[in-house]
């Protein structure tokens, strides 16, 4: 129990009420963490990541985090003298957090130093980081995101890598060529298209003949656009050959301002210590990024590694969830019992354990196929085009309940700001949306089902290794490949049920093979055999409750 302190005025004794979850590491109280990074090959980085999250879970961090949400950016438009500037003013403790972030190499750790394991450790990391503050993600993930699509031109990787690259953090506003380093910023959707990019309408036209690697001048606007205050962004234009990509800077080669006007911030529901913006082109310098007309196929790698930080940033609120419900109630009492102890809410927080333990070592399963797929495994890179967009709608959809059931485990003081549960709770459909919403994650594995049947194949292969363990998997998996019919373009109107039925059935294989057993056992007998309601909470009879609630404790 927390220790019992009296008033100022001496009307009452303050007591049942938890300790702060602070002053711990993020990193080191996570066995189910811990043990993905070991098995998925990245125990080489465990320094590193034992260092961020020491940060995350220090008081210190925890304040600066609520600081940042407490104290939104400002668009500055114009200067004192009337002269247009286009900044975006962030309160110090955005900064802080930034700075440990690039500092700690989660922008750019595995193209700084590819190896095995590289993108799992970025991964583990960049889970522990988001933990103090998920705001900071945005700039972070698209800056690593950016490297493999910049490649597709050569001589602007040359120019841009070393930038992006560099673990100094620094928030001037100058041109790139005199900072320390570079942040990567991007902008694809517009007012009338959104999803449906082919629809954009800001035109570029060529300079001097153009071509890939040539400068064009854009005029036209952007919706969306994250985090204006970065370096430089890749974005979509009409060219003379189609929709193209673009790497556009905030500043000219020749150290003038590029010819751009930010218009405003948007209003969020959450992610508020992040800048997002709508902007306009006034024939703003650029440059082709890839061939005309190859915009979607070239700016896609970049939204391919974004994704994988909507299943890391998903599974890092899970467990965020987890962790306060479980101290909560292991510091507070009720009718003479913990909470903890009380039968109804240990089917809760087991509930809300077994699905955190599925979203992390799925997550990092997939992070390692990226570091598998790089390194030339053909069937990793198979499976990795179809279980990112599997992993990414059913993570992040299942993140908004979590967040509202680990929420209500602390009861009224959850509904409080000063827990940071509502910030939690805000910051969980933003995944979702970003980088593609539910149903563009549904309609691209069906895309990848019909474009390439070798997916689907090691999407089963990976699945099957769990299935011979697990009759319960076998025949969820077996039902599931009845459900999928030759004629894959029939299935569209419920392509939702057959990626949420995929997501499934691959967490399954891979909790029979490395979640614990108690945990397994759960999720098969709930989630695949159908022994489960339709609220966390709804565990069937039998199931290891103290067992699935201790290994998800947060250690301290």
């Amino acid at each position: 129990m927390a220790t019992v302190e009296r008033t100022a005025f001496g009307t009452h004794a303050v007591a049942n009420q938890p300790p702060p979850l602070v002053d711990y590491n993020v990193y080191e109280a996570d066995r189910v963490l811990v043990e993905a990074v070991r098995r998925e090959g990245a125990d080489w980085d465990e320094g590193r990541i034992a260092a961020v999250g020491a940060l995350a879970g220090s008081e210190r961090f925890q304040t600066l985090g609520a600081q940042a949400n407490e104290n939104p950016p400002r668009l500055r438009t114009h200067d004192r003298y009337g002269n247009r500037i286009d900044t975006v003013d962030f309160h110090p403790a955005w900064h802080e957090l930034m700075e440990a972030a690039v500092g700690h190499e989660l922008h750019s750790s595995p193209w700084r130093e590819p190896r095995p394991g590289a993108h799992v450790a970025r991964g583990a990391a960049f889970m522990c980081m988001s933990q103090a503050e998920a705001g900071i993600g945005c700039p972070i993930s698209m800056t690593y995101s950016v490297i493999p699509a910049l490649r597709a031109q050569p001589e602007l990787a040359a120019e841009w890598e070393p930038r992006f690259l560099s673990s100094t953090y620094d928030p001037g506003n100058a041109p790139a060529s005199q900072k320390a380093g570079a942040l990567a910023g991007m902008g694809m959707t517009e007012k009338q298209g959104g999803t449906d990019v082919r629809a954009n309408s800001t035109v570029a036209r060529a300079v001097s003949g153009g071509g890939p690697g040539g400068e064009y001048e854009l005029t036209g606007h952007k919706w969306f656009m994250s985090a204006p205050q970065c370096d430089a962004f890749l974005v979509l234009a009409q060219a003379e050959g189609g929709i193209s990509c673009f790497l556009f800077p905030r500043w000219m080669p020749d150290g003038e301002r590029n010819r751009f006007r930010l218009q405003r911030l948007k209003d969020k529901l959450g992610n508020r210590s992040n800048a997002s913006s709508e902007i306009e082109f006034d024939a703003a310098s650029a440059w082709l990024v890839g061939e005309e007309g190859a915009g979607v196929r070239t700016i896609i790698e970049m939204v391919n590694h974004t994704r994988l930080d909507c299943v890391l940033g998903g599974a890092t609120g899970m467990r965020a969830g987890v962790a306060q419900a479980i101290h909560h109630t292991s510091h507070r009492a009720v009718f003479g019992r913990e909470l903890v102890e009380q039968p109804l809410m240990r089917n809760v927080l087991a509930d809300l354990a077994v699905e955190s333990e599925a979203a992390t070592i799925s997550a990092l399963r997939l992070a390692r196929a990226y570091d598998e797929a790089i390194a030339g495994d053909a069937p990793a890179a198979e499976l990795k085009r179809v279980a990112n967009a599997v992993l990414k709608y059913w993570i992040c959809k299942r993140a908004v309940m979590h967040a509202g059931e680990a929420l209500e485990c602390l009861g009224g003081n959850g509904y409080v700001e000063e827990s940071g549960m509502p910030r939690l709770f805000r910051e969980s459909p933003l995944n979702s949306i970003w980088e593609g919403s539910g149903n563009v994650q549904c309609l691209d594995v069906l895309r990848a089902m019909i474009k390439s049947p070798s997916s689907l194949d090691a999407f089963f292969a990976e699945v099957e290794e769990g299935a011979g363990a697990e009759p319960r998997l076998a025949a969820f998996a077996a039902a599931l490949r009845e459900e999928l019919p030759g004629n894959l373009e029939t299935i569209e109107a419920r392509a939702r049920r057959v990626v949420e039925r995929m997501a499934l059935a691959l967490q399954g294989s891979l909790l029979v093979r490395y979640g614990d057993e108690a945990v397994a056992d759960a999720f098969c007998a709930s989630r695949l055999s159908g022994d489960w309601g339709q609220a966390f909470g709804t565990l069937p009879a039998g199931v290891d409750f103290g067992r699935i609630i201790e290994r998800n404790r947060p250690a301290v």
